[in-house]
């Protein structure tokens, strides 16, 4: 990935992820489809090989059109959320689907993650 913006994308079982840089320097991980077994080992690898390689000061995933997401797909969320902590990245969940949203909220993750009380389009939430 180069700093003018090359976008890397790789199919996931029924998720598509695209990977890019912003002007900002911000890195963004748009991510579409379904986080759940068939898909978050993939998800998983490129957030922390991506903020190995790249060590980006913030790191933007883009949840607007994951349209399901299980324990799995939380669970490689916070093993993002957690890595970039370890290195001094900002971690943000840029537009979380309502879907999304929701299951954050039901297993507790939602404060951790910024998000507020319920989801809004257009909204971004930073830990």
């Amino acid at each position: 990935m180069s700093r003018k913006g090359t976008m890397r994308r790789s199919a996931m079982g029924e998720a598509v992820m695209t990977t890019r840089r912003q002007a900002d320097g911000a890195i963004v991980v748009d991510v579409r489809g379904s986080l759940d077994a068939a898909t978050v080992d993939a998800l998983r690898e490129s957030l922390q090989g991506t903020l190995t390689r790249e060590r980006p000061l913030t790191m933007i995933v883009d949840l607007t059109f994951v349209v399901f997401m299980d324990s799995l797909g939380i669970g490689a969320l916070v093993t993002g959320y957690n890595s970039a902590r370890e290195i001094g990245t900002r971690f943000i969940l840029r537009n979380p689907s309502e879907f999304v949203h929701r299951q954050l909220r039901v297993t507790g993750l939602d404060e951790m993650f910024g998000l507020p009380p319920s989801s809004s389009p257009t909204t971004s939430y930073t830990s």
